[in-house]
């Protein structure tokens, strides 16, 4: 059975940089990249024109910047995965792009083989998060020590501990089985976590979820 060959776009605006970006994935074997763009509003009509089944977006550009071409792109191809890949690791432009609708952030000083991951987790259904960003996160979270506190997570006061706990593994990209193995309850248990935190905070995807633990220090920049 012949391999799929995923669709991919460029949209970044310095041209050596794309081009060596064009040139790694094309030497690959799964992905096949089909269109480049060199700002946000040739990005979006480049995206429309040829239907990717995942986009590589820079954030900093001229005309349309990449937050606003995702949230352009997304309103109308809610099933194109978005990945940024930026040299931005202040919180405000995650969350930006995540609320935007990314289904991943990574760094242009990240690795090859983040980026392939990366690219292969949302491809996936997952979010990803570059490991720089995810590496920092709050010390005996999950062993429930004494250091957690409604102080370490100023916004989440309306969610029980479970749910916090539940919050911060989808915000790091797990899924549910693996949730359920680390926290030892059930899938259909995690399930339940997961509809009522995303109810009482009025979150709709897993973008939300990851900017809002993010935003509340249950995964720090």
């Amino acid at each position: 059975m012949a391999m799929v060959q995923w669709k991919i776009i460029i949209v970044e605006d310095h041209a050596i940089l794309r081009e060596g970006l064009k040139a790694m994935l094309d030497s690959t074997a799964e992905f096949s990249c089909i269109g480049e763009a060199h700002d946000g509003k040739v990005a979006i009509k480049t995206v429309c024109d040829l239907q990717p089944d995942i986009v590589l977006m820079d954030l900093s550009m001229p005309n349309t910047n990449g937050t606003d071409a995702i949230r352009a792109i997304k309103r109308k191809h809610s099933n194109i995965k978005i990945v940024v890949l930026t040299v931005h690791k202040a919180e405000e432009y995650i969350r930006a792009a995540l609320e935007a609708g990314a289904d991943g952030y990574m760094l242009k000083d990240d690795s090859r083989s983040d980026l392939l991951t990366a690219l292969h987790s949302v491809l996936s259904g997952n979010s990803y998060l570059s490991p720089t960003i995810c590496g920092k996160v709050v010390n005996g979270y999950l062993e429930g020590s004494s250091e957690f506190s409604d102080q370490n997570i100023p916004s989440c006061g309306i969610l029980t501990r479970r749910e916090s706990e539940v919050i911060k593994l989808i915000a790091e990209g797990k899924k549910n089985r693996e949730i359920a193995d680390y926290l030892s309850i059930s899938p259909k248990t995690v399930e339940k976590h997961r509809s009522n935190l995303m109810k009482k905070l009025s979150l709709h995807n897993v973008q939300g979820i990851t900017a809002f633990a993010i935003e509340n220090n249950l995964i720090t920049t």
